[in-house]
């Protein structure tokens, strides 16, 4: 009997595994057209981790459902490129993109008590994976699902293939979900806010968990979240979105140290600290995110940012290569360290200190 779990040997080790290209996800809706998706480009190498970081609303779920091919096709308009190991992908149908569901690609979604079918066993539901993709007999499909609950951390791996989801907490439904996720050996796995509603250690587990097989099977992650600090021990690059577009992507440590756009800078500033005083004011960004039925001309973010100019509302910023380092990129007119930047801090931080 083969117990052994799929793993991604065998394959190309390393080289481009997934690029983006001016990709653009319309709705059609009573109100208009919704550009959750407006013009997104990026490349994603074999093995590294990709984090997607904004804000609810801001089109990083579309964004990784539309490279999947989970986006509903009536009203739905899908413009640009998606190219997985060489092959255009984008637009494909339902069954053409059978073949790379749970094989090649895999999403471990936001809510797993939704996405997990309550009326069957949690041993069925990852073990149907494997019998579909991989043509496993019952038998091996079912020492496969014991032994990726025990990869996963789940204890008492047969009482629990027996369980429904709802008799297993939310940490476990989640592993679950990872779970059926790896089942099959994707190349590249999608984890949309995969702790949410999970208390801090839980989190701590699922994100661990994930770095250790993406580590093991040489799988290339991208990781949706909302939150700076999740991102910032677990992925190799950070790509931030507002609007439906690509505001600032570089390496994780240099998005940290160098970060050039006032977006970016709002996200990590509203991170709560340890450090500070029960009680103490969290920080927040002013406003709201735009409507992306009517967008502002201009920089999406101009409304809300404490650092635009009038230039920012007439013309919208490219998204360019800062001169150090290529592989940073930015949309800003004046972004973080910029004289214009500077001037502005300081009167705001002396209007801060007279307010006081």
């Amino acid at each position: 009997m083969n117990t052994r779990l799929p793993q991604t040997t065998g394959r190309v080790e390393s080289g481009t595994l997934i690029e983006v290209s001016d990709l653009r996800t319309h709705f059609t809706t009573p109100r208009g057209v919704v550009r959750a998706v407006d013009g997104v480009s990026f490349t994603l190498e074999r093995g590294r981790a990709l984090g997607v970081v904004g804000e609810s609303g801001c089109g990083k779920t579309v964004l990784s459902r539309t490279i999947m091919g989970l986006v509903p096709r009536r009203g739905t308009a899908l413009l640009g490129s998606v190219r997985f190991e060489g092959k255009e992908i984008l637009g494909l149908a339902p069954k053409d993109m059978r073949g790379v569901w749970g094989k090649e690609m895999a999403m471990i979604f936001q809510d797993p008590m939704t996405s997990l079918n309550p009326l069957m066993k949690i041993g069925k539901q990852i073990m149907e994976p494997l019998r579909k993709h991989l043509g496993m007999g019952k038998d091996d499909a079912h020492a496969t699902a014991r032994r990726l609950l025990h990869d996963v951390r789940i204890p008492e791996a047969d009482r629990r293939m027996e369980q429904y989801p709802h008799e297993l907490s939310g940490g476990m439904r989640q592993r679950v979900m990872i779970a059926i996720a790896m089942a099959c050996g994707p190349t590249l796995l999608f984890a949309d806010e995969p702790t949410t509603a999970l208390d801090v250690t839980v989190q701590a587990q699922i994100l661990d968990l994930i770095g250790e097989q993406r580590r093991e099977r040489n799988m290339s992650v991208i990781l949706v979240t909302h939150d700076l600090g999740v991102v910032a021990g677990h992925t190799d690059d950070i790509a931030v979105m507002y609007g439906g577009k690509l505001v600032e992507k570089a390496s994780t440590r240099r998005l940290f140290a160098a970060m050039k756009m006032p977006y970016t800078e709002a996200l990590l500033e509203s991170i709560p600290k340890l450090e500070d005083a029960s009680h103490t004011r969290l920080n927040t960004i002013p406003g709201r995110p735009p409507d992306l039925v009517n967008p502002p001309t201009g920089c999406r973010f101009a409304p809300r940012c404490p650092y635009a100019r009038e230039r920012c509302s007439e013309e919208e910023p490219p998204l360019v290569a800062t001169t150090d380092d290529p592989t940073h990129s930015f949309a800003c007119w004046y972004p973080v360290g910029s004289p214009e930047y500077h001037e502005t801090r300081q009167r705001l931080d002396a209007e801060k200190v007279g307010a006081v």
